[in-house]
């Protein structure tokens, strides 16, 4: 089936940020003729600085598992009345795959995407940025917020001291350890050999926390030759890549992407 013949799209939010990150992306898509959500993980569906205010008592948060956030998304788009096209950042972007392989898309798109089980991310940077979230030694009751020196490292490097500072206030919530550890486990397994529907990997060559050469091996991984795979680096993209200024034009490669498949 065709990406084109189908004019609703979700997005798939990823860890340690609010989907109000999707708000400027959804208003885009519109205009381009396209019925699109961007639904909230369970325990996520308030503002960000509501759910900071939270920190770090939210049981109902930090015992949230992966494989419930990927059920969560599965179980709102079997609800859709047709199939869409998913596209997801991070994390979000490791459940557009894994939605991918269950076969609930008619094309998906992975934006900086955490890579599945099997693609083992060795990189120093990525290492750096995403050890804490795991809460080794930590209760598991209790949720994680990034800091902003780790958002500044993790998300926004490169970026004024200001434009970090608001989009910490603006972006950021508590995340489940629970969940960054299922990243670890089969809950984030792909089949890589399974015929797939059209399917975009992109990666920002700023990127400390999903560095290129990571998103390039996630890309690699996949083995059947008969489906659509790309893969495509952007300049000057760091993991903020959904808000920075050049968000439209990785946007319109995506529209024209998916109108070519």
């Amino acid at each position: 089936m065709e990406s084109s013949n189908s004019k609703t799209v979700v997005f798939v939010t990823g860890a340690f940020v609010s989907n109000s990150g999707w708000d400027e992306w959804k208003t885009y898509f519109e205009a381009k003729g396209y019925k699109t959500y961007a639904p909230a993980w369970p325990h996520k569906d308030a503002p960000a600085a509501e759910l900071r205010k939270r920190q770090p008592n939210d049981i109902a948060l930090a015992t949230l598992t992966l494989q419930e956030v990927i059920d969560s998304y599965a179980d709102f788009i079997k609800k859709l009345p047709e199939k869409p096209i998913i596209i997801g950042h991070s994390l979000g972007g490791l459940m557009t795959q894994i939605l991918i392989n269950k076969g609930l898309g008619v094309a998906g798109v992975a934006i900086h995407s955490v890579p599945p089980q099997g693609v083992f991310p060795y990189e120093f940077s990525f290492l750096k940025a995403g050890w804490k979230a795991l809460g080794l030694f930590t209760s598991l009751k209790k949720t994680y917020l990034m800091s902003l020196s780790d958002w500044q490292y993790a998300f926004t490097n490169g970026m004024s001291l200001e434009d970090q500072k608001r989009t910490y206030e603006e972006n950021t919530i508590p995340e489940s350890k629970t969940v960054a550890r299922g990243g670890l486990t089969s809950a984030a397994k792909v089949d890589f050999a399974k015929p797939h529907v059209p399917l975009l990997l992109t990666s920002g060559d700023k990127d400390t926390i999903i560095p290129a050469h990571l998103n390039f091996r996630n890309f690699k991984a996949y083995k059947n030759s008969g489906s659509v795979l790309e893969y495509k680096e952007f300049p000057g993209r760091n993991h903020f890549v959904l808000g920075l200024p050049t968000w439209k034009e990785d946007a319109d490669y995506i529209l024209e992407w998916l109108d070519r498949n």
